[in-house]
């Protein structure tokens, strides 16, 4: 039986998910693998605290650069997160002529150019399964199972904090923040959770599917980015009368060589098969031009689903030192950038809107509002004016046909000015059920 020896770097909750599913299912997975995966070293710089797990054999370390110096470690498992210190060693490790392991996506979506063209340069490879969407397969499935489909639409709940926050403000009628100090309380939500609220997490996985789409890394300063932080349980309530839901989503649609990237929240109407992605699930909604539209769905984070993800690059990696391969070619994919497609500037992006503005009560407040709207070519689809929230000022609701972004800002900047416009005008953008 071969054996490959690993090394951990970063013992927290993914690192002891990893070591868990290995430890726990190391006869299953020799079994189907061939190989017999020893976890040679961990480290981490708190060795104090009991993970539950029997580590007998295994050696601990504060030292990170042991895995990557060790001769006989031919997989390192970068699980700590984070820019500096993990690219660093992924790039040292690389550097060894080891494969490499990891799960951050945030690392990816900064360097993922640079750092698959040293794995090229080095013949060894990245698995990177776990970066996206926890315990859900979603890398290996577009590179093997969609391999012969142009993915034209990706609509995907890929932070789960976001999700739980928005699906408990929706059965609860909870404000934001009341929320998110629970999901914190938890331990749902980092604190503060700011990189899952504002879309930044989700971008960094967006960028990495859009690599696997297009063949190229798209800029992630480029990529449109808004959070959750102005939904309010009122907005929920009008989405759920209008027929919607509201999910913090990322989209990515082709427009020949061009590509809209984008992550905000959206309004999608409740029979989409992501309306009923809920609480801390993802939800990863793909069209092919011949498979058709696919949903894959599941635990996006947490200790055992992610473990699973990285546990499923190991061996993936391993039955290829098994069977003595000599190259390891990084996918076309992830050698770019090419010059084939360019993103579409958000502000010529046309979908439908919903608004709601904070009006003074009295007659010729919706003629003010929607005379403006119409000189911007922004037609309305319906209105809901109901449900005073202060005395003397009322919620106009408005859906909209199709507009273009670039349009509806200029509208709203103007109508924010208006006098008998009481607080700043909330925005949401809607996929409307034909295009669905």
């Amino acid at each position: 039986m071969d054996r490959v020896q690993i090394g951990i770097i970063g013992f927290g909750t993914v690192g002891s998910g990893t070591a868990e599913v290995l430890l726990e299912n190391r006869d299953l997975i020799r079994g189907r693998s061939g190989v017999d995966i020893n976890i040679k070293v961990i480290a981490d710089l708190n060795l104090r605290w009991d993970r539950g797990l029997n580590l007998e054999g295994i050696r601990l370390t504060e030292e990170a650069m042991e895995i990557v110096e060790d001769p006989e470690i031919q997989i390192a498992v970068e699980l700590i997160g984070g820019l500096t210190t993990a690219k660093e060693y992924v790039t040292e490790a690389i550097k060894r002529g080891k494969h490499v392991v990891t799960a951050n996506k945030a690392l990816l979506a900064h360097c993922g150019e640079e750092l698959f063209s040293l794995a090229q340069r080095h013949n060894v490879l990245i698995g990177f399964e776990a970066s996206v969407g926890g315990g859900i397969p979603i890398i290996t499935a577009i590179q093997n199972g969609l391999t012969g489909n142009r993915i034209t639409k990706l609509m995907a709940i890929l932070n789960g904090t976001s999700n739980y926050i928005l699906t408990r403000m929706r059965s609860e009628l909870l404000p934001y923040q009341e929320v998110v100090d629970e999901a914190v309380r938890l331990g749902y939500a980092e604190d503060p959770p700011t990189l899952d609220v504002d879309g930044t997490d989700v971008a960094h996985k967006l960028v990495i599917l859009m690599a696997l789409f297009y063949g190229m890394w798209f800029p992630l300063e480029e990529i449109y980015k808004e959070g959750i932080q102005e939904i309010t349980p009122q907005d929920i309530s009008f989405a759920e009368e209008l027929g919607y839901r509201i999910k913090l989503l990322g989209m990515a649609k082709s427009r020949g060589k061009r590509v809209e990237a984008r992550v905000h929240p959206v309004m999608i109407p409740k029979e989409h098969m992501l309306s009923g992605v809920e609480g801390a699930y993802n939800g990863i909604y793909l069209e092919g031009d011949f498979v058709g539209p696919t949903l894959f769905y599941g635990l996006g984070a947490g200790r055992r689903p992610t473990g699973s993800a990285v546990v499923s690059d190991i061996v993936s990696i391993a039955k290829r030192l098994r069977s003595q391969q000599k190259s390891f070619s990084s996918p076309i994919w992830a050698l770019g950038p090419k010059e084939e497609f360019r993103l579409c500037p958000m502000g010529e992006v046309e979908t439908p809107y919903y608004f709601r503005f904070q009006a003074v009560d009295k007659p010729g407040v919706l003629s003010k509002i929607s005379g403006i709207l119409a000189n911007h070519q922004i037609s309305i689809a319906s209105v809901i004016q109901k449900g005073r929230r202060l005395e003397g000022s009322v919620p106009i609701v408005m859906l909209t046909h199709e507009a273009k972004e670039k349009a509806v800002r200029e509208a709203i900047e103007k109508i924010d000015q208006l006098d008998v416009v009481t607080d700043k005008t909330l925005i949401i953008r809607v996929e409307a059920q034909d295009a669905l």
